[in-house]
C-alpha cells in the first residue's frame, strides 16, 4: 500500500457493520494482528467498532458518520515520540474545528503496547497526557480549571479544552474496549453548544441507556462536568470518588498571558 504505516487521514474510512455483537467485535479485532497492520486498517477497525449498531456513544457516531473524525495512528504510546506526535495532531485539529461548522474528534490510536491491563493503561494515559503538557507552550483553555481535581476540570492542549476518552482491549466497560489502545480528545466547546441548545441531557441520557444495555449496569464514573472531575473517568478504570489525577499542571514554558 501507498500510504505510511503512521500516516493521518482528514477523513474516516467507513465500513460494513458486521452482523455480531459489540463484543464478539471487539474480541475479534483485538485478537487480529492491527499492531502491524497499515494504519488505514487500523482506521477501519476504529470506525467498524464506533459504527456497530449498539456502540452505544451517539456523540461517536455522530462524528464517524458526518466524517468529523481525525484519526492519527501511533506506533507506541510509551514512546518518546508519541506526545509530541498526538500534540502537533491536536494543533492541527483545533484549527480545522475552528473552520469547520460540523462536530469532530481527534482519535489517537496506538499500535502498541498490546496486553496491557486496565491499571497499566491508565499509567500510559496519564503519562502522555503529562508528556503533551509539559511541552505545551500555550496557556490553559480559559473557560475550564488547570487543576485535575476540581468538578470544573478540562485537559487543555494549545489553549483549547478536551474531555479524554481513554479506550483499550482490556476495559472491563464494553463501552470503552477498542482493538487497540485508543485515546479520544472531544473538544469542550462542542459540548457547550449541545448545552446551550438544550441537546446536551438528552443525549447524555440516551447514551447512558444504550451503555446499561449493551454492560446490564451504569457505569459508576460518570458524572456531569461541574459535578466531579472529569479525570476520573479518562481512563475508564473505575475508581473511589476521592482518587486524584497523576497530572501536574504548571505554567507553559514562555509563561501566561
Amino acid at each position: 500500500m501507498s500510504e505510511q504505516r503512521d500516516g493521518t487521514s482528514p477523513r474516516s474510512t467507513h465500513a460494513t457493520r458486521p452482523a455480531t455483537t459489540l463484543d464478539e467485535l471487539l474480541d475479534a479485532m483485538a485478537s487480529s494482528d492491527l499492531d502491524s497492520a497499515p494504519a488505514d486498517k487500523v482506521r477501519e477497525a476504529v470506525s467498524s467498532m464506533v459504527e456497530h449498531v449498539d456502540y452505544p456513544c451517539l456523540g461517536a457516531k455522530s462524528v464517524f458518520r458526518r466524517d468529523g473524525a481525525i484519526q492519527l495512528v501511533v506506533d507506541d504510546l510509551a514512546a518518546d515520540d508519541a506526545a509530541p506526535q498526538v500534540r502537533q495532531g491536536l494543533r492541527a485539529f483545533a484549527h480545522l474545528v475552528e473552520q469547520e461548522d460540523i462536530f469532530h474528534s481527534f482519535v489517537a490510536t496506538f499500535r502498541g503496547p498490546t496486553g496491557l491491563d486496565e491499571q497499566g493503561f491508565e499509567q500510559l494515559l496519564w503519562s502522555l497526557l503529562q508528556r503533551i503538557h509539559d511541552g505545551d507552550d500555550q496557556p490553559w483553555a480559559p473557560e475550564v480549571s488547570a487543576d485535575p481535581r476540581n468538578p470544573h476540570f478540562a485537559f487543555s492542549v494549545a489553549g483549547s479544552a478536551y474531555f479524554v476518552v481513554g479506550l483499550h482491549p482490556a476495559a472491563s466497560r464494553i463501552a470503552r474496549r477498542a482493538p487497540l489502545p485508543t485515546i479520544v480528545f472531544n473538544p469542550h466547546a462542542q459540548f457547550e453548544l449541545l448545552r446551550s441548545t438544550g441537546r446536551f441531557e438528552k443525549m447524555r441520557d440516551t447514551i447512558r441507556r444504550r451503555d446499561r444495555a449493551v454492560q446490564g449496569t451504569v457505569n459508576p464514573m460518570v458524572a456531569d462536568h461541574g459535578d466531579a472531575s472529569e479525570a476520573i473517568q479518562y481512563s475508564g478504570r473505575e475508581h473511589p470518588r476521592d482518587w486524584e489525577p497523576p497530572l501536574e499542571v504548571h505554567e507553559p514554558m514562555e509563561g501566561r498571558s
